[in-house]
């Protein structure tokens, strides 16, 4: 059975965008432009997982979410926005919502992450999921402070290079960047990233990142 989605944003051209993206994956049962039209709709069909700009008329991607999240609490939210703004990206993680993801990711990574949200994952955007660890450290003042960051064992098996490609590749940095960075070829880069999923027996950079922020390495 398809992932049931409903769209929310205010601009049709980009709601179609993704309607478009997603194509068959999952099943969209509906869309909205505002923070009225998304509630209505969304009680109405009571979709698998929502798609969710951050700035809509009536109140922004928040104010759905704080009006339905306890009513609903069976729909998981991902926000979809343009803004990689650390104030946006922590309004809507701390009003209920399982990711965030910017405009700029691939079809086939969307639908990873529609269908990750859905299975009860978390997912953020690489280059988000670094900032929003330390948002949520910097507010926890109960939380116990490790002296030692990395808990697996898997860290000590890289090397120096290995552990600076690692950390860039979780925070989203292209091949062609980290190059750029430390000054290595591209099919340098390649050849590390490919040593450090194997060694940390890892099989993408989405679950690398996952690895990073649960080890304190973003």
């Amino acid at each position: 059975m398809s992932t049931r989605v409903y769209l929310v944003d205010d601009h049709a051209m980009v709601r179609s965008g993704v309607r478009a993206e997603l194509g068959g994956a999952v099943d969209v049962v509906g869309e909205a432009a505002d923070v009225e039209g998304a509630v209505e709709g969304i009680r109405a069909t009571v979709p698998d997982v929502v798609l969710l700009d951050v700035h809509l008329p009536g109140g922004g991607g928040r104010a759905v979410l704080e009006t339905l999240r306890a009513e609903l609490p069976s729909v998981r939210w991902l926000a979809l926005s343009v803004s990689d703004a650390a104030e946006d990206v922590i309004a809507v993680i701390r009003a209920g919502a399982r990711g965030y993801v910017t405009k700029t990711i691939s079809g086939p990574d969307l639908r990873d992450a529609v269908a990750r949200v859905a299975d009860g994952d978390v997912v953020f955007s690489p280059r988000l999921a670094g900032f929003v660890l330390d948002a949520f450290a910097a507010t926890t003042p109960s939380a116990p402070q490790r002296e030692d960051p990395a808990t697996d064992p898997g860290l000590d098996l890289l090397s120096a290079r290995e552990r600076e490609v690692m950390q860039l590749l979780a925070r989203g940095y292209t091949y062609r960047e980290i190059g750029s960075r430390l000054f290595i070829s591209v099919k340098t880069v390649e050849s590390h990233a490919s040593n450090v999923l194997r060694k940390l027996q890892l099989s993408n950079r989405n679950e690398l990142t996952r690895w990073a922020a649960t080890n304190r390495l973003l």
